[in-house]
């Protein structure tokens, strides 16, 4: 019997393998620069399915990778099952309690809507298409890490299949080892139904992005370096160089800042005296409205990224930035890190001792995305000597390992796990702790 039709009566969710008419859609994950040769492509109708899927797996000698909606892809997936959860869609908000339970198919942009009428929010990215359950496994940096920490320090419970295709509710208390590796570190260790978190107060919310001519950049981040000396926890700022293709180049300052607006206006003013400002759209705003503030793409695309760890943002740092054109990227952005993401948790993800992110971001052309990964590199080579190596585990590319988003003590205690829980390696998460 061909793997298909096996599939087939065993689960009650869709079932593709190449041929089938939709296998070629439904394998490309969110971005499309990313190829992903799969076996085949299963989309759970519901937990139980799930988990009769792990069971045939494991008596199969197959492995599984799960991806809710395909952000993350490293390509790592040659012969694999392919599980989409995005049909796991159940979303439950108790404003009371400020607890979410999110079903694996749930959008971050799913819950911020379901939220924001109780002042409340859930540690969202800049992306509302980002799913929650990946997100959190992924440790999750938040517009409001700085405030409350990484996503997954946030999570009640999980409910979870196993590695032998069994359904449980994971917490701190039924499981603590399992419940230590899932939050913050990847899909290696179970597939992940559902998961059950922390909601926070935010009855007022001040957001929105200030862009000026390119020119500019050196006093923006002169302005970016004085603020974020000296900013409090509920503040966040971004500084991006922008490149859209047949565009000026721009620069521009994202923030949001949990309070009104008057605190963050002061705590913002050294960028008001920079003149030549082309929009300014700062304001009070619904959390449900967090999305719009970089209005990043909500539909898949292809693109090629790299991140890495700053010491700090030092005069060299700066003039490494700054130095030439961003071009062929479309950004170059630094994210204040710091706050409740420097202190220590009980978390695989644990903290972050360096106070900014750099992320870089272009759209491969035709040579494959040659040009865009060599402005990367240089820009990357010309910042060694500031950079720590370590990598938050959402912001890994394809051809980075998961050890670079780890401590060694973490990245030990996470293959441990692995080998202790999935022995058969039925599951591969997109970047692999023993990888």
């Amino acid at each position: 019997m061909s793997l298909h039709n096996e599939l087939r009566t065993v689960l009650r969710g869709k079932v593709l393998v190449a041929g089938d008419e939709g296998f070629e859609q439904a394998r490309r994950p969110w971005n499309r620069a990313v190829e992903q040769p799969v076996r085949a492509v299963v989309e759970a109708a519901d937990a139980d399915d799930v988990a009769a899927l792990i069971r045939y797996a494991r008596l199969a000698g197959l492995t599984v990778t799960t991806q809710p909606s395909g952000h993350g892809a490293s390509g790592d997936a040659a012969d694999l099952i392919l599980l989409r959860t995005g049909r796991l869609d159940e979303l439950h908000i108790d404003p009371g309690a400020r607890v979410a339970r999110a079903g694996a198919g749930v959008s971050w942009g799913s819950v911020l809507q379901a939220a924001s009428p109780y002042g409340l929010t859930g540690l969202a990215g800049s992306s509302p298409a980002v799913t929650v359950t990946g997100y959190t496994l992924g440790g999750g940096l938040s517009w409001f890490s700085r405030k409350h920490g990484f996503a997954s320090s946030s999570v009640r419970a999980f409910e979870v299949v196993d590695a032998v295709g069994a359904r449980a509710r994971v917490t701190a208390e039924s499981d603590p080892e399992l419940f230590w590796a899932l939050r913050g570190g990847g899909g290696d260790f179970a597939v992940v139904t559902a998961v059950e978190f922390d909601l926070h107060p935010a009855p007022v919310l001040y957001g929105g992005r200030m862009m000026w001519p390119a020119e500019l950049a050196p006093a923006v981040l002169d302005a970016y370096r004085e603020i974020t000396a000296e900013a409090p926890d509920e503040l966040t700022v971004w500084y991006e160089l922008l490149q859209f293709p047949g565009a000026a180049p721009l620069v521009a300052i994202d923030a949001t800042f949990l309070g009104d607006g008057g605190g963050a206006e002061t705590l913002l003013r050294p960028l008001e005296k920079i003149p030549g400002v082309i929009s300014d759209s700062r304001a009070l705003l619904p959390v449900a409205e967090l999305g719009s503030i970089t209005a990043e793409p909500t539909d898949p695309g292809p693109g090629r990224s790299r991140a890495e760890l700053l010491t700090g943002l030092t005069d060299e740092v700066a003039a490494a930035v700054l130095e030439r054109p961003i071009a062929p990227l479309l950004s170059v952005q630094l994210r204040h890190l710091g706050g409740a993401l420097a202190r220590p948790t009980d978390t695989a993800a644990g903290h972050l001792e360096e106070p900014f992110a750099l992320y870089m971001f272009g759209i491969p052309g035709q040579d494959g995305g040659a040009a865009v990964g060599d402005r990367q590199t240089e820009l990357a080579d010309a910042l060694i000597p500031h950079t720590t190596g370590r990598k938050p585990f959402t912001f890994l590319a394809p051809g980075e390992r998961a050890a670079s988003a780890f401590t060694a003590q973490n990245l030990a205690q996470l293959r441990s796990v692995k080998r202790t829980l999935d022995p058969r390696g039925t599951f591969r998460s997109n970047f692999p702790v023993l990888g």
